[in-house]
């Protein structure tokens, strides 16, 4: 008997006393026991939910099975839970795999169930997951549901079914704002922006009013074409789709990024400086916009007024002030800032990073510089890095780095002609005929032909 109890007791002089400290006891009890059997759910559900990294939440999930806690309580809901909390954590494997184990222990996936494990399976770009996905959803009467149905037209348009997507989404007469903004949104990073804008323009005229994540997209759209007057357009769009109960810097970051795909930077700036609260999305669309027009030193004056406002640039925000740096031809600048983003800030240089440093030291004409970082990489170096070098050995005439180069793009992709036609280029170059015949020859040999250029007339949108 706990003190308290006793307590009680030592006070307790009557039958009625007792009889109601009895009475108390049984209630206490009682309600314990209630709070027993809830806790299990209460305590998964804030386990799940503050659970920050994929290690942790391993282990949250190994004692789940352990305790057999989903036998107890098959609820989708818990399912849901641990879903949604692999997928926020970037785990969409782990998170399939959960939905299988769902699926065989007899739990059916509801409402919410299809969207989280949607927005997982959008990171594989698998038309087969999505279509395995559909037949559950439409078997369980799932398929115009608002958030399912924006899953589907969202995984098939990343996949490239643009087909797919567009007829779910036109076979659906009753839908809703969310299967707009999945279209659109789908169209806008596929490639087709075209074809999003005149989604956005149907959508306008069925009465559609558009929100923050319509115009986000749009925007994103009208930044591909580079078309200024629909630029301008959008721009009074926005601030009609504007919510003052949500924060408006996704949208205004948005034209950021569109105005300075349109060339016009002093617009971007305009947008910026009436911000009452930029953050690294919108230094970092200012920095790459600067660096994509040309403009070096504002770039570079952007990031130092960044770092002095105390704001922590990310990955895109390096990517962006080397491209600076090669625009301008700042080697110099450039390792000191490729440094930085290691020693200081502590980011792991990725493909483009390396990609910005070949090509700056190339263009500088320092190939051996530039063959070291190649080699020094803990990635295996893509075309793109590979085309770089040797577009610099055709600059510089340089055979020996030339020929190394060509190696590797051939292994990477033995049907392009452009390898050997620029290492011909550089034996040219250097008067090395015989070797100029060699490479011909072997072109020949394997039916490897250059591809003639020709010009494309095309309308302006």
């Amino acid at each position: 008997m706990s003190y308290f109890h006793r307590l009680l007791l030592r006070f307790s002089k009557t039958k009625k006393h007792i009889a109601i400290f009895y009475h108390l006891n049984h209630s206490l009890a009682a309600s314990r026991i209630h709070l027993d059997t809830q806790s299990p759910t209460r305590i998964i559900a804030s386990q799940l939910s503050q659970c920050t990294n994929l290690s942790q939440l391993n282990q949250i999930y190994a004692h789940i099975i352990r305790t057999h806690f989903l036998q107890s309580y098959p609820a989708p809901f818990h399912w849901n839970n641990i879903i949604r909390s692999y997928t926020k954590l970037d785990a969409p494997k782990k998170s399939l795999c959960v939905y299988i184990y769902m699926s065989r222990a007899g739990v059916l996936p509801d409402s919410y169930t299809l969207p989280i494990i949607l927005k997982a399976a959008c990171q594989f770009f698998s038309v087969e997951i999505g279509r395995q996905l559909h037949s559950v959803a439409v078997r369980l009467g799932l398929a115009s549901n608002e958030f399912c149905e924006s899953g589907f037209i969202c995984l098939y348009s990343k996949a490239g079914a643009f087909e797919t997507a567009r007829k779910l989404f036109d076979e659906n007469i009753e839908r809703k704002l969310g299967s707009w903004n999945a279209i659109i949104a789908g169209l806008s990073q596929g490639g087709r922006a075209k074809e999003a804008i005149g989604t956005f323009i149907e959508l306008k005229r069925c009465g559609f009013e558009p929100d923050d994540i319509t115009m986000v997209s749009v925007t994103s759209a009208c930044g591909s074409l580079g078309d200024l007057g629909l630029a301008l357009q959008l721009h009074k769009c926005v601030f009609q789709a504007k919510n003052s109960e949500k924060s408006d810097v996704l949208m205004l970051n948005s034209l950021i990024d569109m105005y300075g795909k349109c060339g016009r930077m002093d617009l971007a700036y305009k947008v910026f400086s009436r911000m009452s609260q930029a953050n690294v999305s919108s230094w970092t669309s200012m920095i790459v916009g600067y660096a994509m027009n040309g403009l070096v030193n504002e770039a570079l004056e952007c990031f130092r007024c960044m770092r002095e406002a105390g704001v922590r640039p990310n990955h895109v925000t390096f990517v962006g002030i080397l491209s600076a740096c090669v625009h301008g031809g700042k080697v110099q600048e450039g390792k000191h800032f490729f440094d930085m983003m290691k020693k200081v800030y502590h980011i792991m240089p990725q493909l483009p990073h390396y990609g910005c440093m070949v090509d700056l030291l190339g263009r500088a004409g320092l190939l051996d510089e530039a063959r070291e970082v190649v080699e020094g990489m803990p990635l295996k170096a893509n075309v793109v890095i590979w085309g770089c070098l040797m577009g610099a050995c055709e600059k510089f005439g340089d055979v020996k780095i030339g020929e190394w180069v060509a190696k590797h793009l051939h292994e990477l992709e033995p049907w392009n002609d452009g390898a050997f036609v620029v290492l011909s280029n550089i034996y040219a170059s250097r008067g090395l005929w015989e070797e100029v015949e060699r490479v011909r020859g072997i072109m020949k040999n394997r039916k490897v032909t250059k591809v003639p250029g020709y010009s494309l007339a095309t309308n302006s949108y």
